[in-house]
């Protein structure tokens, strides 16, 4: 794979295999950034795409959830195709879904086409996102995987911080078709790179799935037969649960708690993503650290720990300056996190890098499904908020040192 950097490394004595050039990856970190902005775009432009195609916003929000469901459930079956056939395959074959999947939806008439575009923007990003986890992840040098992994996930955030934001403006000057072109040839213009820097990779062997299942779709189950992903996906599920689950409600309650308005609410979506950018930042740094001195899982159960205390803090903190510095403590932990299981994802299992960041996907989404009704079965939905979101993620710092045992074991069984 060619280096498109011109800088020379700035510190001399670091081996040339073990420096992080970022420009190699500038393909795949577009991509991530118009994932993150298309995933979050749809919320704040409901009323006018409702209004554009004459339905009510619940009907115009089923386009969200035909792109949550088709990813979730798509995802693994694909993540395996990327893990057999390479990923050079998957992602430009993801990459192509998309730029149509976004032009369907500018020329979308009706609530019907909308809602078949959506649906195919999800199995676009369910094609493409976990062959670009599993693609950095196998080519960074190991000293600096979890940093160029961090790098990815702050750019997906930052695609909510200021990607939606310009959709958003975009759509208010051009109509909300506008900002969907512009996803087209961001995307489109993303190609050629990608072409340039996602080497062809030779196709992996039929029983390289982790042995049973072998050729057939069983294979995607593979990360649930190891016990050290076995472990990391149950955690996952229960962290988002938490994580997530109560984000669904953080806007009610912080506007219940302090009389915020609509567009004080909406500069906390900054304050999230803001947090998302640094966690993920501070989680790649924090576990290539841990890993070089030989500490494989040291950090998963502090930012589990630290989530309760976020969460704690914005839902019953007294006063909104230490509510809102919860929530930064929050998504700092949420980001770290997420960081933390992509990088440990790619680097247990590599046979099946693909499927596995495939179900760190889906089991977040189904977290958050339980995680929101398990808060929206309390009358309140603060104390709600509190009680399912701070025991739940005490229930995954918990599940995370539980899994440095199924890690060491799954480790020696390999030696």
């Amino acid at each position: 794979m060619s280096d498109v950097s011109d800088s020379p490394p700035i510190v001399a004595d670091v081996p040339e295999q073990e420096v992080f050039r970022r420009w190699r990856y500038a393909g795949v970190f577009a991509l991530l950034f118009l994932f993150g902005t298309e995933t979050f775009l749809v919320s704040p432009l409901l009323p006018t795409i409702a209004d554009s195609i004459h339905v009510s916003e619940a009907a115009a929000a089923s386009t969200v959830t035909a792109y949550v469901l088709v990813y979730a459930i798509c995802a693994p079956f694909l993540g395996l195709l990327s893990d057999r056939f390479g990923r050079r395959r998957t992602l430009l074959a993801g990459t192509v879904l998309f730029v149509l999947s976004n032009a369907a939806a500018a020329l979308s008439t009706d609530l019907t086409l909308l809602v078949l575009s959506r649906a195919l923007a999800g199995l676009a990003a369910a094609a493409a996102g976990p062959a670009i986890w599993a693609h950095i992840a196998e080519t960074a040098p190991d000293a600096v995987r979890g940093r160029a992994l961090g790098l990815g996930m702050a750019l997906f955030s930052t695609g909510q911080v200021i990607g939606v934001p310009l959709g958003g403006l975009l759509a208010g000057a051009a109509g909300w078709r506008a900002a969907f072109w512009a996803l087209t040839v961001g995307t489109a213009a993303a190609v050629p790179v990608l072409l340039r820097q996602v080497a062809p990779r030779p196709a992996a062997p039929a029983d390289a799935g982790g042995g049973a299942g072998g050729g057939s779709a069983l294979a995607v189950l593979a990360a649930w037969r190891d016990p050290a992903l076995r472990r990391a996906l149950l955690v996952n599920t229960a962290f988002n649960a938490a994580n997530l689950g109560a984000y669904t409600f953080l806007g009610a309650v912080l506007g219940e708690r302090f009389d915020l308005s609509v567009q004080a609410l909406g500069l906390i979506g900054v304050l999230v993503g803001a947090g998302s950018v640094a966690g993920s930042l501070l989680g790649g740094r924090l576990g290539d650290q841990a890993r070089a001195a030989g500490r494989r899982l040291p950090l998963l159960p502090v930012w589990s720990v630290l989530l309760a205390a976020g969460i704690a803090l914005a839902v019953a903190g007294p006063g909104i300056v230490l509510a809102l510095l919860g929530v930064l403590l929050w998504f700092t932990a949420s980001g770290a996190f997420v960081t933390d299981q992509q990088t440990l994802a790619g680097t247990v299992a590599p046979a099946h890098r693909a499927t596995s960041s495939a179900w760190l996907t889906s089991t977040m989404y189904a977290g958050t499904g339980v995680g929101a009704w398990a808060v929206g079965a309390f009358g309140d939905v603060a104390t709600g908020s509190l009680i399912v979101g701070v025991v739940l993620a005490l229930v995954a710092a918990a599940g995370s040192v539980q899994r440095r045992g199924a890690l060491r074991g799954t480790e020696g069984a390999r030696q």
